[in-house]
């Protein structure tokens, strides 16, 4: 039996992954200082480091890692922040995802499969260096 969400609840959480998308780093470690699950997960089991990591937000993804954020988890599609980086060409963020632990064999496809689909040479090279 599920419950309909709390419209309030859905309201909140739709700000706090806009946070994490525009790179507002401030306002979202505020949220997740008060409590709010650095791990937060959105329907399609986007994580905030997910969508601070897509949106080239290295300094978020920083602050998410701080605060307990997992470098590796996969969204609902088995993607993770890592192969989303690669995707979108964010090296800050790459080198800031592979500091934190992010594993470059781990998602589907891999941040080593997207690197490969798109040439990135000096990725795979990184990449096999850790």
């Amino acid at each position: 039996m599920s419950e309909t969400p709390d419209p309030e609840v859905v309201e909140l959480a739709t700000k706090i992954f806009d946070l994490a998308r525009r790179g507002e780093t401030g306002a979202l470690t505020a949220y997740i200082d008060a409590g709010v699950p650095a791990n937060l997960t959105n329907d399609r089991g986007d994580s905030l480091l997910m969508l601070a990591a897509y949106h080239g937000h290295a300094e978020v993804v920083v602050a998410l890692l701080e605060r307990g954020a997992d470098a590796s988890r996969p969204n609902d599609r088995g993607q993770t922040p890592l192969a989303g980086a690669v995707f979108k060409g964010e090296d800050e963020v790459i080198r800031t995802l592979l500091a934190g632990g992010a594993d470059p064999a781990e998602g589907t496809p891999s941040a080593v499969d997207t690197a490969r689909m798109f040439g990135k040479t000096d990725l795979l090279e990184l990449f096999e260096a850790r």
